[in-house]
């Protein structure tokens, strides 16, 4: 691959193995996550509309992913879909909907991509898996770290209100989440 913006033609399409069937309706917790704004952001506070999108990780400048990593169904496309959700930032405002990103990365990580990518939301660090394992979101260990399979919540004033999971392509997810939201008083 010429880049992390590039996606194989050929990559592994995830299929709904019913690991977010039990989150919506689901309170979200009240748990304070590091941003890369500096702030603690506590998701079950935020009034109205809020949409997380939760990714494995994305790729240092650089770094080379390796091999196997396409053949994870799902994992493939954490820049593509940071930048689809930064270039569709002004409709999902006009939506009413404040977005995060997500990851178990630290912030510091985090904060290189949002300044590289020129994100203009914050992406929160679950570094310490709190909001993973209050909410079980699916996740799986690579290279002995654990990572967040690609999701989406839509959270409505601390209630999960929907879930997209999975998501493929993550390329053009940002629009299928503006797409449920305009439809979706």
């Amino acid at each position: 691959m010429s880049s992390f913006m590039d996606l194989p033609a050929n990559l592994p399409i995830p299929v709904d193995d019913g690991a977010c069937d039990h989150l919506p309706g689901m309170p979200v917790p009240a748990i304070h996550l590091r941003a890369t704004s500096g702030a603690l952001v506590d998701l079950a506070a935020r009034p109205g509309r809020t949409v997380v999108y939760a990714y494995p990780r994305t790729g240092a400048p650089g770094e080379q992913a390796k091999p196997d990593w396409d053949m994870l169904p799902g994992a493939r496309g954490c820049t593509p879909e940071s930048c689809g959700f930064r270039d569709h930032h002004a409709g999902l405002r006009e939506l009413a909907a404040e977005v995060f990103g997500l990851s178990t990365q630290s912030t510091p990580f985090q904060q290189e991509v949002v300044d590289r990518l020129h994100l203009p939301f914050s992406l929160l660090s679950d570094d310490g898996l709190q909001m993973t394992r209050a909410l079980r979101l699916p996740a799986f260990v690579y290279s002995g770290e654990t990572l967040v399979k690609r999701l989406t919540l839509v959270i409505r004033d601390g209630v999960i209100e929907h879930v997209f999971y999975p998501v493929f392509p993550p390329d053009t997810h940002a629009e299928a989440v503006i797409a449920w939201l305009a439809n979706t008083p």
